[in-house]
């Protein structure tokens, strides 16, 4: 995540000061600052917490310095001695803590607070609900600046691309914009490599301040399951909200693909965000209707997409036309843009618009559909973003052709059952000879998946080589094995296993033939391979041009 060029001053500042400046339009800021106080004080009769003055909101223990406050969030795995462990310390130094796991699981009993800390300690149970509204509230105290207007995507796939492609419609206009997500974030062209797709909260209001004072217009950020789950986006100040597709992933952290369904549709309730004007959601989708029920509910204005021509979608992708070189569709739509997709207007024009693309694959439609949809929400007539769209660059590591002097060989970021099969479909109807899948899966992850993965690759592929992901804490030989299970003696007999991804490249490049296509998956973008808690260089589009180059083929 961007750090701070200008970071909050070292100037100290009191909660009861912030409420006081605090912009009256949030009100969920306001009345949630007054409830905290009145809770602080009626523990706190020797002094207000109103009134301590503090630095920074911390959410590492590690980071605390003299004068900041300490936010201590429950655990994923629940474990409250390394939770008493952080509170401890923090305490030498933090001004007060505020917690959101409750004090009597962290003491024993008969302890207090008091007790056992060198400073105050307030519970706030739903601090979730306005920490970000509070931290961005702290950042702007003493130099308010103007956030940009945010366009937010969440889904299984698509959350990248359709990102960056918001992104580079609006800057190819004039708009001054930036990303936030897996593959980096910051101003577009000079992107930083993320840890998470969705930071913490502390780390993405910060990146959404800096980016304000960066003079950034238009953020397109990646709303993860579990960045919307833990309400890691509260006070993102997001105006349009993209809803891509749902497969299985992620399972090792929902409980099942309701509760998976149920966190993306966070994103649509202006409860959450209050600032959200319009939803676009892929009705192609067999989820599409809990995010449809949820914009519905919240009263926003309401665009679908489809590649399927008989459905009744706001934009329709028909007679679309994909080669290796990019794809022509006609688009649909009976939304005019401009300004009257701003002050909803009600005008209605069906027309169609001729629109050629350079990237890659049929699933690509249905992601710059969303992009489409989401420029024509701020404000950009659908005339001048048809003229943009050849000019548009794919993220990279996904669908990234790399050059040789024979064959076709594609890096990709597909890392799901789905993901893989949609990528596979694209380039069948492209090949000419065999279709060669490299890919492998994830270690400390959704075991469940690692079946479903081989068996996409083994239904859309002609060749197989199962290989390393980031195996993580795992042995690669035991996920491998996971990935086998239910194979057919046909089906080996088209597989090839190799644990060491270098050599799983190297042996594609060196058996494909001329007319041959070769999908490296899994990794995209990524460049390292994570084995035991240490990451190791590893970039598989740099991986694939040593092997062509080694094989004389590029």
């Amino acid at each position: 995540m961007t750090t701070l060029t200008s970071s909050p001053s070292t100037h100290l500042v009191t909660l009861q000061q912030l409420l006081e400046s605090g912009d009256r339009q949030h009100s969920l800021l306001q009345s949630s600052l007054t409830a905290l106080l009145a809770a602080a004080d009626n523990i706190s009769e020797d002094v207000s917490v109103a009134h301590i003055p503090f630095a920074q909101f911390r959410l590492d223990s590690r980071h605390v310095a003299a004068h900041d406050v300490f936010v201590l969030l429950k655990s994923q795995t629940g474990h409250c001695q390394k939770s008493r462990d952080y509170l401890l310390q923090a305490a030498s130094q933090a001004a007060f803590i505020l917690s959101e796991i409750d004090p009597s699981d962290l003491f024993d009993d008969g302890q207090s607070p008091a007790d056992v800390l060198s400073c105050p300690l307030i519970y706030v149970p739903h601090i979730r609900d306005f920490l970000g509204s509070l931290i961005q509230a702290r950042l702007q105290y003493q130099q308010p600046s103007r956030l940009p207007t945010v366009v937010a995507v969440t889904g299984t796939n698509g959350k990248t691309t359709i990102s960056q492609l918001v992104a580079q419609l609006t800057q190819l206009t004039g708009m001054s914009s930036a990303v936030m997500g897996t593959a980096g974030n910051g101003r577009l062209g000079a992107l930083v490599q993320a840890s998470h797709t969705t930071g913490d909260a502390l780390a993405v209001q910060q990146f959404v301040y800096q980016m304000a004072l960066e003079k950034a217009e238009i953020l397109a950020l990646e709303a993860s399951s579990h960045g919307l789950d833990q309400q890691r986006l509260q006070g993102v100040p997001i105006s349009v909200a993209i809803y891509t597709n749902l497969s299985r992933d992620h399972l090792d952290y929902h409980a099942d693909m309701a509760a998976y369904a149920a966190a993306k549709a966070r994103l649509f309730d202006k409860t959450h965000f209050p600032s959200l004007t319009h939803a676009i959601i892929n009705i192609d989708d067999e989820y599409a209707q809990v995010m449809l029920d949820m914009a519905h509910a919240s009263g926003l204005t309401v665009w679908t997409y489809s590649l399927d021509a008989s459905k009744p979608a706001t934009f329709v992708a028909t007679d679309i036309a994909p080669s290796l070189e990019g794809v022509k569709i006609t688009l649909q739509t009976d939304i005019a843009g401009g300004d009257t997709a701003d002050k909803g207007t009600g005008h209605k024009e069906s027309r169609c618009i001729n629109i050629v693309s350079p990237l890659l694959g049929r699933f690509n439609v249905a992601n710059l559909l969303a992009a489409i949809a989401a420029a024509a929400a701020l404000g950009m007539s659908l005339e001048r973003i048809a003229k943009i769209v050849p000019q548009l660059q794919g993220a990279v590591g996904r669908m990234q052709r790399v050059a040789s002097r024979d064959g076709c060989f594609i890096v990709d970021y597909a890392h799901t059952p789905d993901a893989l099969s949609q990528v596979l479909a694209s380039l069948r109807t492209h090949c000419e000879g065999q279709l060669w899948a490299v890919f492998g899966c994830g270690g400390d992850r959704d075991a469940g998946k690692r079946p479903l993965m081989a068996q996409a690759g083994l239904a859309g592929a002609d060749r197989v080589i199962l290989t390393a992901d980031n195996p993580r804490t795992e042995d690669p030989e035991a996920i491998l094995q996971d990935m086998q299970a239910g194979m057919s003696t046909a089906q080996y007999q088209r597989t090839h296993i190799e644990p060491a991804r270098q050599a799983a490249i190297e042996y594609a490049v060196m058996q494909a033939a001329p007319n041959d296509i070769v999908v490296i998956a899994g990794k995209g973008h990524e460049t390292y391979q994570e084995i035991n808690h240490v990451r190791y260089d590893f970039d598989d589009s740099v991986v694939l041009q040593q092997a062509l180059q080694k094989a004389g083929r590029r």
